[in-house]
């Protein structure tokens, strides 16, 4: 039995990395960055003509309808680019709330536009939301109150996806009412946006779905785990060329002994890690049952490894590791923040827990 991919998920990982390094490389990531936007939107467009931005819109949205672990796949080789773009907010938490909670009109609005790259829409499920009236985001008369944090890939988005409980609310974001500002983070390349609402009027309000929230949220961490996983890839390369180049003593240091354990090291820990988002994504797609353990634990083993990875790969580098001038410092940066999105280690592993009941 074959545990790998399949020919077209590694077709699919070849093709997003090829694009990336011929349209997105390091030169390119540090302009976009420093933009107002923050998004390459060209080359998010180009991306959508290859199916990527409407990976798991359903074709008769005019999506490529595919499954969590192609964008899993798709999730690895844009973690590995360091890739301004919305990926995880836009095409995999929103697009699975429009399918799997929003009814046919919303779906019919929304769907086709995500596919085609002409519109994005910023999710909020954050681990803190903070209301004026009530617990979480509530509706006062007719409209929603509160302040929804760290809202992802909430720059210049068309709507926004807000949370809370078991209810989602899809805002506009030229509604009245929505003020959205940006909230700075560590990581450059992803942008997030503090939400606040007064008497906004939704769009669409969903209530009573926390099943399907959940489900998404599952699909959010192991989308995340697997941006990790592709950075740690990326670490591991720069630090085993940067050790090469790198001399000392009259011979590059990927001679010595210590070097070339901190890089077996990482290498150990990246492998295994590899194997459990591949499942982690399969589970999600092929066995409900275990998908929301699976995803939890997936997500908080990435965080641990991404940590332990990034941290080595910023020693092997010495000195330069952490500066603005060495690459190495975007996955350092971009893991740290997917460490604590949807959840960090520690959390998780008190979820973890309780789906077991043992806490």
């Amino acid at each position: 039995m074959d545990f790998g991919l399949s020919e077209e998920q590694a077709l699919l990982d070849e093709t997003v990395r090829r694009f990336l390094d011929e349209r997105l490389p390091m030169s390119r990531v540090r302009e976009v960055v420093e933009s107002e936007s923050g998004v390459d939107d060209e080359g998010w467009r180009a991306l959508a003509e290859l199916g990527v931005a409407g990976a798991l819109v359903p074709e008769a949205f005019g999506g490529a309808g595919l499954s969590l672990l192609d964008a899993a796949v798709i999730a690895t080789a844009l973690g590995h680019g360091a890739a301004p773009l919305p990926f995880v907010g836009s095409s995999v938490l929103a697009t699975l709330l429009l399918r799997d909670v929003a009814d046919g009109d919303v779906q019919a609005q929304w769907l086709p536009a995500l596919a085609g790259g002409g519109a994005r829409i910023a999710v909020g499920i954050a681990e803190r939301v903070e209301a004026r009236q009530g617990a979480g985001l509530t509706e006062a008369e007719g409209g929603l109150s509160g302040t929804a944090l760290f809202v992802l890939d909430g720059q210049d988005a068309d709507a926004f996806w807000l949370v809370c409980g078991d209810d989602a609310h899809l805002v506009r974001a030229g509604a009245a009412g929505l003020t959205a500002k940006p909230l700075p983070t560590i990581d450059r390349t992803r942008r997030c946006v503090e939400v606040g609402l007064e008497d906004a009027v939704p769009e669409a309000s969903y209530r009573g779905v926390g099943a399907s929230l959940d489900r998404v949220l599952d699909a959010g961490r192991i989308v995340l785990a697997a941006d990790i996983l592709g950075g740690c890839d990326r670490a591991l390369a720069l630090s085993v060329a940067y050790a090469t180049d790198r001399k000392q003593f009259g011979r590059p240091i990927s001679t010595f002994q210590a070097v070339k354990h901190m890089c077996a090291e990482m290498a150990a820990a990246i492998e295994p890690s590899r194997s459990l988002v591949w499942y982690a994504a399969h589970a999600w797609d092929a066995l409900p049952d275990e998908a929301p353990l699976l995803a939890t634990l997936c997500k908080a083993h990435l965080s641990d490894v991404g940590h332990d990875v990034m941290r080595t790969a910023t020693q092997v580098h010495g000195g330069i590791g952490f500066t603005d001038e060495c690459d190495l410092q975007f996955w350092f940066k971009r893991e740290g923040l997917s460490r604590q999105l949807l959840g960090g280690p520690e959390a998780l592993r008190a979820h973890a827990a309780r789906l077991q009941g043992i806490a």
